[in-house]
């Protein structure tokens, strides 16, 4: 792949993206100097000469993984590769705080740039000891993320990756399982050695990494965007948001007699009892006893295949159907939220923290994990049941804003069209103004079935939409979907053109970017292979756009 960074030593991979153990070093083989500082006269020399760098490494050790509540175990510290200083902290409150304000000055220092990995983290960790990380900060789980968007970005694994380093297993000093231990229940000599191989590591790997971004033009993007963004992050999951938790207990009630009323319809119309929650049950009841198709899809193993999408397609069948899909989705948002948020309240705040990731999403889009609060549908009644549970806190307002059309709005700035641009300027309805070009009608007399179709259109276009897909879509007849791609086209012609000069583009330089500079590589692009071809032609055409969307909100964000 010619677009791709050269720097992965590739032969280390096996089919499965996973590096040769064998062929790594450790610790056990390399020269590494990894110091414990405890005494007061070394830890004035270590503040002294951080206090003198331009960037250093900075790293900690915790008592758990969430940021909001952990507490400090030690910092450790790496200004050259090979060398590395420890500094642990003591358990207790005041004696911790006396340690980190003997670095507060060099950690808040604005002229040196902070190198971590994944240094939100860290950020949230020195906060919860009133240290503000100031000064650039460069991260190099993002940078890897901004060369390599599809693949992992883990510390062990870019150790593997680049390095050919094999880092210590945590495992190896906590355990796991039943068994595992706290960072706090080990001696500071014992933590000593991993912790300053993390502090080494990282370092390393912004020495790599740096010359890569500049050589990929995308150090604006990563120095202007994405670091910038690592405190806006950070702020909004301290903050986090405050939960109705009696709203939540009455929606867990309804829910659960929904649920009940639900079986009793799906058993009725199945003429007998069955375990809705098990899939080989459900398959006998619709494809043996109501044969609902006469060509059910099978696993290998011969078991009959209900899986979401299945049902989806079967679901003007039998009113049966439909019922399960309900049940299932009820059961869903019971399980994964309407029972689980409020035990994720912090009992500290009293407020949900989720942590949002920068590095998840092939698009630059961001993403919430623990819990993940952007998969909460929002369209039907059920959704709305379980959003009215977050509310603003006590004398606080939520206020909302959204772009408006905002993908369609890169599409037309991208594709230049003149009639999209058109809509835009005149400020008209853009699906009702889509409609009347393509139906040809004045803008008044556009129906919202035609208004609905134009939607659909102008949305499934962006994503690459086939006339299949598309009468799939509408229900409608694949003649008339041709007729309405066709005349979308016909409508906007410089759209066909853009999506034209996205795959050729691709094709030329392996990859395709955002207004941003923000790359998506797409090896595919070349495949023999038409369906995969055809996923990865569909990437080109939106991924310019919902990435270039993405760093249109990470700028208002920062802003």
């Amino acid at each position: 792949n010619e677009a791709a960074p050269q720097a992965v030593d590739e032969t280390i991979f096996e089919q499965d993206d996973e590096p040769l153990v064998e062929q790594l070093r450790t610790i056990h083989d390399t020269p590494h100097t990894y110091h414990l500082i405890r005494e007061e006269q070394a830890l004035r020399e270590l503040v002294e000469r951080l206090s003198r760098e331009k960037e250093f490494c900075f790293d900690t050790e915790t008592t758990g993984t969430d940021p909001i509540v952990a507490e400090l175990v030690g910092m450790s510290f790496a200004i050259e590769e090979g060398v590395a200083y420890y500094v642990p902290v003591p358990a207790e409150r005041s004696e911790a705080q006396g340690i980190v304000e003997q670095f507060r000055a060099v950690l808040e220092a604005e002229q040196a740039q902070k190198i971590g990995q994944n240094i939100k983290y860290d950020y949230l960790i020195m906060q919860n000891y009133g240290v503000e990380l100031g000064g650039p900060m460069f991260d190099t789980m993002i940078a890897h993320y901004l060369l390599h968007p599809e693949m992992r970005h883990g510390m062990d694994y870019l150790a593997e990756a680049y390095l050919r380093y094999r880092t210590i297993p945590i495992t190896e000093l906590i355990g796991s399982g039943k068994q595992q231990k706290s960072m706090a229940d080990l001696s500071p000599e014992e933590i000593r050695v991993y912790a300053c191989e993390d502090a080494d590591i990282t370092l390393r790997l912004h020495h790599l990494f740096l010359p890569q971004l500049k050589e990929q033009n995308l150090l604006p993007l990563f120095e202007d965007l994405e670091m910038p963004l690592v405190a806006v992050l950070a702020e909004m999951e301290r903050n986090g948001v405050c939960l109705d938790t009696a709203a939540l207990h009455e929606t867990s009630g309804k829910f659960t007699r929904l649920m009940e009323d639900l079986e009793k319809e799906i058993h009725a119309l199945a003429g007998m009892e069955f375990n809705i929650a098990s899939p080989k049950q459900v398959g006998e009841v619709l494809f043996d006893r109501l044969q609902i198709t006469s060509k059910p899809k099978k696993t290998k193993t011969g078991q009959y295949v209900t899986s979401e999408d299945v049902l989806e397609s079967l679901r003007s069948k039998h009113p049966i159907v439909e019922k399960i899909l309900e049940h299932r989705g009820v059961k869903k948002l019971l399980g994964t939220y309407v029972d689980a948020l409020p035990l994720l309240i912090n009992p500290r705040t009293r407020h949900i923290h989720t942590n949002f990731n920068q590095t998840i999403t092939a698009t630059g889009r961001l993403s919430s994990s623990n819990p993940n609060l952007q998969n909460i549908p929002v369209r039907d009644a059920m959704g709305k049941e379980v959003r009215k549970a977050f509310v603003s806190c006590p004398g606080e307002l939520f206020f909302s804003a959204d772009y408006s059309q905002i993908e369609l709005r890169i599409m037309a700035h991208l594709s230049q069209d003149a009639n999209l641009i058109e809509a835009f300027v005149q400020g008209n309805d853009i699906h009702a103004a889509t409609a009347a070009k393509i139906y040809k009608v004045p803008l008044a007399e556009v129906t919202s079935d035609m208004r609905r179709k134009a939607k659909t259109a102008n949305f499934g276009i962006i994503y690459g939409i086939s006339v299949f897909g598309l009468a799939e879509r509408l229900q409608i007849p694949r003649s008339e979907a041709k007729e309405l791609i066709d005349g979308y086209f016909a409508t906007y012609p410089r759209i066909k053109a853009y999506m034209d000069e996205s795959i050729n583009k691709a094709r030329e330089l392996g990859y395709v970017e955002t207004l941003w500079g923000r790359k998506r590589y797409l090896p595919d692009i070349t495949s023999g292979n038409s369906f995969v071809r055809g996923f990865a032609e569909r990437n080109a055409i939106n991924a310019p756009i919902q990435g270039s969307a993405a760093d249109i909100i990470k700028v208002a964000m920062i802003a």
